[in-house]
């Protein structure tokens, strides 16, 4: 079967949330003790988890894990960033040794972090912690020709779909995207204006913090390409390979896995949103899967939440990727699993009648004056 078939395969196996579950869900908030609709968030996050599992209460979070998607840019060579490319490599070297903004809260919030090299410029230290499914060592300068082949886009989207199968074989049960990738943030912006159809200039930000005249420069760059290419919508693969990044096609593989295993997926910054606007494109099912973590400070990455209808749960004005925000997020997604699975409905803390109560618990909630005869 040839790539695009088995990308194809893993698509119609996607269903779409179970609507017997949500309603179910819904009835049990109605039933907590709490005034209906007073989690507010937290319960439609909760809702959404049981229609993703397909039962009610949804299981436990026990095993999350963060998948940073590593490759480099030929458009960098335009100046769109001020970071060398020689970053990307270190940035992963950091990971793996457990050092890294991503890693530090991901010890914080009890999750894993695993490494996917599917497009860093050179060779990388071998590693526990890093898969090596390189498809392109950098990728071709999108302002100037097609970024990948069609062929190597559609294997790093089975290299993130691979990931994903792997890591299931250790009881996976919640995915959150990560990037590094330096000059990543312009095919990100490529991406949204094809799949939202905004402008260059709405969808283009400073990424790593660039002055005026190279942001002037970025979104020229982002308007050359998308000229250049004239990308279709309605071809995902196609559009990834023209103007995407070999990370933005492997998160849009671990996205597509991951709802076809109906896993929940808390979504990050500006580069993993690109890449859930291919995944939607793939099919729509797959926003039945999403969570979005937070709100990046980059114009492209709320652009994106707007057209997949996913309001963030934080907006901590992050611009940092890796997967940090999501996994901020994380505590808030257990705990609406957990809210549905451990809190007391109101028919279990209706008042005992009088005489119920046993006369030790009554003796621990007496005064010591209440103890006393009266005179």
């Amino acid at each position: 079967m040839d790539v695009e078939a088995r990308i194809a395969r893993v698509v119609a196996s996607i269903g779409a949330a179970d609507e017997a579950a949500i309603a179910e869900a819904r009835a049990l908030h109605d039933q907590l003790a709490k005034p209906q609709g007073s989690l507010g968030r937290i319960e439609q996050i909760g809702v959404q988890l049981a229609g993703i599992a397909g039962r009610c209460p949804p299981p436990a979070i026990e095993h999350a894990v963060a998948i940073v998607c590593a490759g480099d840019h030929g458009v960098l060579g335009r100046g769109v960033s001020p970071w060398p490319q020689e970053i990307t490599a270190m940035m992963v070297h950091t990971f793996c040794a457990g050092r890294a903004a991503i890693n530090v809260l991901a010890r914080t919030v009890g999750a894993d972090v695993t490494v996917l090299d599917v497009g860093v410029a050179g060779d990388l230290v071998p590693h526990a912690a890093l898969r090596n499914a390189k498809v392109v060592a950098g990728t071709a300068d999108l302002s100037r020709e097609p970024a990948m082949t069609r062929e190597q886009a559609a294997q790093a989207v089975l290299a993130g779909m691979a990931t994903v199968d792997e890591l299931r074989t250790t009881g996976l049960d919640l995915v959150i995207g990560g990037d590094m990738g330096i000059a990543n943030t312009t095919p990100s912006a490529c991406l949204t204006a094809v799949f939202t159809g905004r402008s260059p200039r709405e969808v283009t930000g400073r990424g790593t913090g660039i002055d005026d005249a190279t942001l002037e420069l970025k979104i020229d760059v982002v308007e050359t390409a998308l000229a250049l290419h004239r990308p279709d919508p309605a071809d995902p693969l196609g559009v990834l390979a023209q103007v995407g990044g070999a990370e933005h096609a492997a998160l849009c593989g671990i996205y597509l896995a991951a709802a076809a295993a109906r896993l929940p997926i808390i979504l990050d910054g500006v580069t993993a949103n690109a890449a859930a606007l291919v995944a939607s494109a793939f099919t729509p099912r797959v926003r039945d899967y999403l969570v979005a973590g937070h709100r990046s400070v980059e114009p492209s990455a709320t652009i994106a939440l707007d057209a997949l209808g996913k309001p963030p749960l934080l907006d901590l004005e992050l611009r940092l990727g890796e997967g940090t925000g999501a996994m901020l997020a994380l505590p808030l997604v257990r705990g609406a699993t957990d809210i549905l699975r451990e809190m007391a409905r109101l028919s279990d803390i209706a008042p005992p009648a009088a005489g119920d109560a046993e006369e030790g618990d009554a003796g621990a909630h007496a005064s010591p004056s209440a103890a006393k005869p009266s005179a």
